[in-house]
């Protein structure tokens, strides 16, 4: 008998993935479409990349085994459709900046901790939509992808809601919002994880799909990076090295800290706080080489300090963990030996690594206990040693990293949590 599968299908920014995985987490077969840039706030060609994935992924498995799919999205991009769900116009990206003006009203009336501020707000977006003269539907792109599946329309996840202005912590749209007059009606919100609809019968007849599939309330393309991980208890952390260093901490509080731009998800019944340094990798490639750094961290020694203080910033400017817009780097002095200077930088971003840990813990998050880690700096064994003599916690890289993974896996939770109920 094949294994019971679930499904997760990421909304990336350059095309989709779907991903099929059995309760241990074993890849079973995946499927990906790419979508040209140009084509990219076109539903049509979103959704036409969701059915070639699906297409693809046929070839691999055997479909009546999936129990339940999930969708992911990238982060604020938005489709405004008629009481039919039929798109009016381009989908809004995530990177599409607001007007001036709409980002001023937002700022005048909303909390300071809301994470809707700022020109990339897709509230914002939204009240830069010109007049209308009849009723229209502001969905997420998972959103939408969930209601062409045979998912109600109308329903978001609080993931995706929660930069539209969603208030997680009372789990409700706030007042405030309606004072902005919006021309466009917000969707109703539920649980990432909450079993939402079987799949439409059509669906399921062009696909293979077994017609008694849930459908489950996704989340964001971040969030579905971080279940992918496998970290799931408060206190969990998962470090991304890549060119900026960012850090997000499952916690059973949420942590609300706008000078450092941190702002809460809701997430696995806990909260996912998080935030970026402006320090990270792309400081060690303006030094090194990949292969010149994977050579000289063999003459490095992690169990010791290399007696060095670096604040390794590519420029002048820090948000977090410290709040100083003119905070210098500091990388003097500068050792004759590259190995040493080269341990001297790693020293400094696990250093900026740990107080992000421990500045989340302060402002109310739970003391770390475990790092996984995702991102090119993820595969240096002598910088994880490091890491972990510094951080004082056991760290490792994430054996998974792919949000359709994550997806699938919060398809799994929810179909858990249906049958359980």
């Amino acid at each position: 008998m094949p294994a019971l599968l679930t499904l997760g299908i990421d909304l990336g920014t350059s095309g989709i993935r779907a991903i099929a995985i059995d309760g241990g987490d074993t890849i079973h077969g995946q499927g990906t479409a790419r979508i040209a840039p140009e084509h990219r706030r076109d539903p049509a060609a979103i959704w036409r990349g969701v059915v070639a994935a699906l297409d693809a992924l046929r070839a691999h498995i055997y479909m009546p085994a999936i129990r339940a799919i999930a969708i992911d999205g990238t982060s604020g991009t938005l489709i405004v459709t008629d009481d039919q769900a039929t798109p009016i116009g381009p989908a809004t990206l995530y990177s599409d900046r607001a007007t001036p003006d709409s980002v001023a009203r937002i700022a005048a009336i909303a909390p300071r901790d809301s994470a809707a501020h700022g020109n990339a707000s897709p509230l914002a977006r939204l009240l830069d939509l010109p007049p209308a003269t009849s009723p229209r539907y502001a969905l997420h792109e998972a959103d939408w992808i969930t209601c062409r599946l045979g998912g109600p329309f109308g329903v978001s996840d609080a993931n995706n809601a929660l930069k539209s202005g969603y208030d997680p912590i009372t789990g409700t749209w706030p007042g405030w919002i309606d004072r902005l007059g919006l021309t466009a009606t917000l969707p109703h919100v539920v649980e990432p994880g909450t079993n939402l609809a079987p799949i439409d019968p059509a669906i399921a007849a062009r696909f293979g799909f077994d017609p008694a599939t849930s459908l489950i309330a996704g989340t964001t393309d971040g969030c579905a990076s971080f279940l992918a991980t496998g970290a799931d208890q408060p206190g969990d952390g998962v470090t991304a090295l890549g060119s900026t260093l960012t850090i997000k901490l499952l916690s059973n509080q949420p942590v609300f800290a706008p000078d450092y731009g941190i702002y809460s998800h809701r997430l696995l019944g806990n909260f996912l706080p998080g935030g970026a340094s402006s320090a990270g990798a792309a400081i060690l490639a303006r030094h090194f080489t990949p292969a010149g750094i994977a050579e000289l961290s063999r003459a490095i020694d992690p169990t010791q300090d290399s007696g060095l203080d670096y604040y390794p910033l590519p420029a002048q400017g820090e948000r977090f963990p410290i709040n100083d817009p003119a905070m210098q780097p500091r990388l003097t002095p500068r050792p004759d030996d590259d190995a040493r200077f080269l341990h001297g930088m790693l020293e400094g971003l696990a250093r900026i690594e740990a107080l992000g840990y421990q500045r989340l813990a302060e402002l109310g998050a739970p003391p770390l206990r475990r790092v996984l880690t995702v991102g090119g700096g993820a595969i240096n064994p002598v910088w994880t040693a490091l890491r972990s003599r510094i951080l004082g916690v056991p760290v490792a890289p994430a054996p998974q990293t792919d949000a359709a993974v994550g997806t699938a896996r919060l398809a799994r939770i929810g179909i858990t949590r249906r049958d359980t109920a």
